[in-house]
């Protein structure tokens, strides 16, 4: 069980972020996470709960108008800095947040690198964004039809938000 919160609008996304991640800790506290959109996308995460995210972020880069972030409770992949969500595609395009299962992920994950992609994290979750990119790419295709082909591809339950540099101000949500 995960905690996932978004926002896009005219106001600063991190204090919006941060409170909804504060209400929904309950559904995860092994690690926490923001991804916040202004000309690009600037990550956050750290293992821990809230107010450890807060404590890693301290001074740092806060601003932007969009964003997603996460409360994890961990299924792939142990509770630590790299396995803590937001994930970003290979080329950091897109960003993806996630909660469930992603039961075929190992032969996705397979499938994508031998197409080219390496991994850093444990999570299914990494699996599930790089395939997005790369049926966005392959396909030439917007973010939300590449979303609906990868979910296509999966098998699972799961809720998901996405964002990507290349459409600006855009969450998806689907799950």
């Amino acid at each position: 069980m995960c905690g996932i919160v978004g926002y896009t609008g005219s106001k600063d996304a991190y204090p919006i972020l941060i409170k909804g991640l504060q209400r929904l800790e309950y559904r995860g506290y092994d690690s926490a996470g923001v991804a916040l959109m202004n000309d690009k996308t600037t990550l956050h995460k750290c293992k821990g709960k809230v107010v450890d995210l807060q404590n890693h972020i301290g001074s740092g880069l806060t601003t932007g108008t969009a964003g997603i972030g996460h409360t994890r409770w961990a299924t792939h992949g142990e509770p630590n800095d790299v396995n803590a969500h937001p994930h970003t595609s290979m080329s950091g395009d897109i960003v993806l947040i996630h909660n469930g299962i992603i039961e075929n992920y190992d032969s996705v994950r397979k499938e994508l690198i031998h197409r080219g992609y390496t991994f850093h994290s444990e999570t299914d979750t990494e699996v599930l964004v790089n395939l997005i990119e790369e049926i966005k790419k392959s396909e030439a295709c917007s973010l939300s039809e590449a979303i609906r082909k990868a979910l296509n591809e999966v098998i699972g339950a799961y809720a998901i938000v996405v964002m990507s540099n290349s459409e600006p101000g855009t969450l998806v949500a689907a799950k």
